[in-house]
């Protein structure tokens, strides 16, 4: 076993190993299975401005997609969501750990004394705003990909070939050579409002049900002489699941029309394109004009297109998360 002079490095180095692996994992999870439903959210939210919808709510949405698409056309974009789970679990959980740990020390606190309410939505909201850096790109990729059926011409005949649809690497050239590397983040003052504000919700919700499932649990058992365990606040998992479901419709409720003016912006060019005047492609959206468009267009009710499955699927998924990370954590630590 080191000594005490090398624990504190290895130890930090380790914890943040194993935040990394955990929240990947988690993420990678969590995608595949609620990939579907992003994807008819997305296509949901690019029809707002549109003079005609598409579709008439999330089950119309899921039901065409799966007769005209296929398997294929439900997991449409699916790899670049892979990368971005990965890469959104994996910050998340590490940047709000890290937070958390400078907040204290700031506040000459023991690393190891528990945070109040404020200071985890502190953290969370940083490690949010950290993550959506590298959330914005992702998703730009990933909208893109999955209207790209919306718009794929129709063959005229049944053995004409069908319209050849870009992978994520050619729909990420595609964006460079058309807008340069600034124009991967489209959108990211959404992306940013929605993670700050939802992350700190996310995982503020997520330790005060935990809190008072640990306490209900813990007061039961003294109430009726039960055996209390040698760590009895520790979290069992069905109370990761519960917690986390909890947390993911807060997550989602808590700023979701900035998640829907994002999507618009980002399928803005596939959906709507534009002419090039004297040559030059027009400049891209702003996230306050794209916004006040959307609203004069369908009012509250646009704004929040889409957010009834995303709250559904948003559930399931973050109990699966925080399952799979707080017990990958319970089981390695």
């Amino acid at each position: 076993m080191d000594g005490p002079s090398d624990a504190p490095p290895k130890s930090s180095a380790l914890r943040a190993a194993k935040d990394i692996g955990y929240g990947s994992v988690a993420g990678i999870v969590s995608k595949i299975f609620e990939h579907p439903f992003d994807l008819t959210k997305v296509r949901l939210q690019s029809q707002v401005l549109d003079a005609e919808a598409r579709f008439t709510g999330p089950i119309d949405c899921l039901n065409k997609t799966w007769r005209n698409e296929g398997i294929r056309g439900l997991y449409r974009g699916l790899p670049a969501p892979i990368v971005g789970a990965m890469a959104e679990n994996a910050s998340l959980f590490l940047s709000y750990r890290e937070l958390q740990d400078i907040i204290k020390r700031i506040n000459h606190q023991s690393i190891d004394e528990a945070s109040s309410m404020p200071q985890i939505a502190l953290a969370a909201a940083g490690a949010g705003a950290l993550t959506s850096f590298l959330l914005t790109p992702i998703e730009l990729v990933k909208c893109k990909m999955q209207v790209q059926m919306l718009v794929a011409p129709i063959p005229s005949s049944s053995a004409a070939s069908p319209a050849k649809l870009l992978g994520p690497f050619a729909v990420l050239m595609s964006v460079i050579r058309n807008t340069g590397i600034r124009g991967l983040w489209l959108g990211h003052t959404g992306t940013f409002i929605r993670e700050t504000g939802g992350t700190a919700a996310w995982f503020t919700t997520k330790e005060f049900v935990a809190s008072v499932l640990v306490a209900r649990r813990h007061t039961k058992l003294n109430d009726t002489g039960g055996l209390i365990s040698a760590a009895p606040r520790e979290l069992r998992l069905w109370e990761s699941a519960v917690s986390g479901a909890c947390a993911g419709a807060a997550f989602n409720l808590a700023l979701f029309p900035a998640d829907t003016v994002k999507s618009a912006m980002q399928t803005e060019a596939e959906l709507r394109p534009i002419a090039k005047t004297a040559g030059k492609a027009p400049p891209p959206p702003s996230f306050f004009a794209t916004f006040k468009a959307m609203y004069r267009a369908q009012g509250i009710r646009g704004l929040y297109a889409g957010c009834g499955i995303t709250v559904a699927r948003s559930i399931p998924s973050s109990a699966i998360i925080f399952l799979i990370y707080d017990g990958l954590s319970k089981r390695f630590n």
